[in-house]
């Protein structure tokens, strides 16, 4: 196969179709429907969900949580102001995290937010502005983050929300991401409902999403890029619920690239297998890659030369993904994080 470049991947975006603010009624988006094996396109709404959805099948949605993960605050020495983006939390109170002005946050710098109720120390310097920090504050954590914080929004939105929980799905439960799954932003609860009384079982797992999923990709050759790690989770109960699916013959549909790459980390974990299983992934699916677990999905239009592009363009091919992003342009579908969704059988 041929080495594929980072250009492989790009498609020219009208500034204009990249969706700044979700529209009012979460299941009206539009919905591509895409038969990766024939090229097939069909122009629908979110709510035709129930159409390509048939008894005994799973649909798989990430449960995670946006935290309010930006915080503003200040050097006490110098009175300089700080932005911190909250990545990971790996032990205790201590963060990975993105900072700006990164060139002077040192190890050592302290930091103070609001009236002081929260401070943090930098402890490592890490690269692309990253940081290791250690939080000092009284109470819980969460609450004081919910009092200070801000749910933080992509770059290329450049609208103030009206709404933060418009940017968590309806049965967002587990706090802990910096982005959301926005896939999952099309689904209600009266939608999941229907999908539940057609026979369809649906099926919770977590995945904190970090920013490496948007990272964009640096090196030319796909293959030098190296994937941020994100935590996951599936619990015995959602494992034992997708294989009796899979036993019985229906489909695995995952709800976002978040819960693919859940589901393809433990498939290619245990060969093939889906078991209860929790960690970390670094999981980078590329064109090549030979999938286990998912056999359809939904997923919102992505970045150009994105690793989403090329996730996607695994499972249909680069070809028929491109050539559906030129279908979406045309008929002027809303692109990105609070845009329109496809369908991927």
């Amino acid at each position: 196969m041929t080495e594929l470049t980072v250009d492989d991947f790009d498609y020219d975006l009208p500034h204009e179709l990249i969706a700044q603010t979700p529209i009012k009624k979460r299941d009206a988006s539009r919905l591509l429907v895409l038969d990766h094996k024939t090229g097939e396109m069909q122009d629908q709404h979110f709510y035709d969900i129930l159409d390509q959805l048939h008894a005994g099948d799973a649909v798989v949605m990430n449960n995670s949580r946006v935290l309010p993960a930006r915080l503003y605050g200040v050097k006490p020495d110098t009175g300089g102001h700080v932005e911190v983006l909250l990545l990971n939390n790996t032990e205790g109170d201590v963060w990975e995290t993105l900072v700006k002005p990164a060139k002077r946050i040192k190890p050592g710098t302290e930091i103070k937010f609001g009236d002081g109720e929260l401070t943090a120390t930098v402890t490592e310097e890490l690269e692309h502005g990253g940081r290791m920090i250690e939080f000092h504050y009284d109470g819980i954590f969460l609450e004081v983050l919910e009092k200070l914080g801000e749910t933080p929004l992509p770059p290329y939105i450049k609208e103030k929300l009206d709404d933060p929980e418009r940017y968590q799905t309806v049965y967002a439960k587990e706090n802990g991401s910096a982005a959301a799954p926005t896939a999952g932003l099309h689904w209600t609860k009266e939608l999941l409902q229907k999908v539940e009384e057609k026979g369809v079982k649906l099926v919770y797992l977590t995945l904190h999403v970090g920013l490496g999923t948007f990272r964009p990709v640096d090196e030319k050759n796909i293959e030098d890029h190296k994937m941020h790690s994100e935590f996951y989770r599936l619990d015995a109960q959602s494992a034992q619920t997708l294989n009796d699916v899979r036993a019985n013959g229906g489909r695995i549909i995952a709800t976002g690239t978040t819960s693919i790459r859940t589901l393809e980390t433990i498939g290619s974990k245990f060969d093939g297998e889906i078991k209860p299983d929790s960690g970390w992934t670094d999981i980078f699916i590329k064109p090549g890659y030979d999938w286990k677990v998912v056999d359809a999905f939904i997923t919102n239009f992505h970045l150009p030369k994105s690793t989403l592009v090329m996730l996607v363009a695994s499972f249909t091919g680069r070809d028929t993904i491109l050539n559906a992003y030129q279908h979406a342009i045309e008929e002027k579908y809303r692109f990105f994080s609070f845009g329109d969704a496809m369908f991927i059988k």
